[in-house]
């Protein structure tokens, strides 16, 4: 049994607009719902992916409108690492961001910038082998586009301890340079630490909040029994209508969650059209007058790119 790599990845927003343009306009994604925070309804939850909105390619945002930033530290996730075709994508996306004002690293095999609240992000050539996962962009050639997630990289203090829940646990197989593998039999992706800064850590806008690993739907409570005969304590499994997750904090501090394959976002809405309207889970729809008058607005990114 083995997890098929990240998820989907949460981070925090205080700026859902800004948000909605850098990820949709800029990074070229697709929002494929727009939904709320289901544990806080007045909150929104915006998840960014391919055209299918596939496990393994959504990067989703908390937005708690004017949110002061927040600070990355021991026991937090700080950079999330995106695949892209080849070396000559990184030379696409080193001009269009550079265009765009957005300031980048580029060294041998990597493009390292920060989204416009200072979330990291890395961009990589794909060497994994498996199915990219892209979106449709008129600025964005098919070959260049984003194709879903690497990895992440947390920070901890002592990484020795979360080794035996990574690897005896959850199945994570040593990888290089101190990293770990989490790979199913469709797909992969690492989780790596790096020392952290001393500066006391502090959530906030651009930070990350959860790390989400994908489960079939058949092992997800075999999952939630190995997490909790660990010692881990595992939430009880939550019905989240598009998917169903588990939640822990592995030894260094980082928030995970265990989520499963399906049923998926067009549970509620046509492959056509997701992202479009405000989504809500059958028992969240008796709130949306009042979430109308709560919400920030937000435009239809299909609908400006088209026009």
């Amino acid at each position: 049994m083995k997890l098929e790599g990240i998820h989907h990845v949460t981070a925090i927003t205080g700026d859902a607009p800004r948000n909605v343009e850098f990820y949709t306009g800029l990074l070229g994604l697709r929002m494929v719902k727009k939904t709320v925070n289901q544990d806080d309804p007045t909150v929104y939850h915006l998840f960014y992916a391919d055209e299918r909105g596939s496990a393994g390619s959504d990067i989703t945002f908390f937005e708690y409108p004017g949110v002061p930033p927040g600070r990355t530290g021991d026991g937090m996730v700080h950079r999330v690492v995106f695949r892209v075709g080849s070396e000559a994508s990184l030379d696409f996306w080193q001009q269009r961001l550079e265009t765009a004002g957005t300031k980048l690293e580029r060294s041998n095999g990597s493009l390292v910038l920060s989204d416009p609240e200072g979330l990291d992000l890395e961009l990589v050539p794909d060497t994994s082998g498996d199915e990219p996962l892209l979106a449709e962009h008129p600025e964005v050639p098919a070959e260049h586009a984003v194709r879903g997630f690497e990895g992440v990289r947390a920070y901890s203090r002592a990484p020795e301890e979360s080794t035996k829940l990574l690897e005896e646990v959850l199945g994570f197989d040593p990888a290089r340079d101190g990293a770990w593998a989490a790979r199913g039999s469709q797909r992969g992706g690492f989780y790596r630490f790096d020392a952290p800064p001393g500066e006391r850590p502090l959530s906030g806008a651009g930070t990350v909040h959860h790390v989400a690993w994908a489960s079939p739907m058949d092992e997800h409570e075999e999952w939630r029994r190995r997490v909790d005969e660990a010692g881990a304590s595992p939430t009880p499994v939550i019905d989240r209508f598009y998917f169903r997750s588990i939640y822990f904090r592995e030894p260094s501090g980082v928030l995970f969650e265990i989520a499963t394959l399906g049923p998926g976002f067009t549970a509620d809405e046509e492959l056509e059209t997701l992202g479009q309207g405000l989504s809500l889970p059958p028992n969240f729809e008796h709130l949306r007058d009042r979430l109308k008058d709560v919400l920030t607005p937000l435009p239809d990114p299909r609908a400006d790119l088209e026009a």
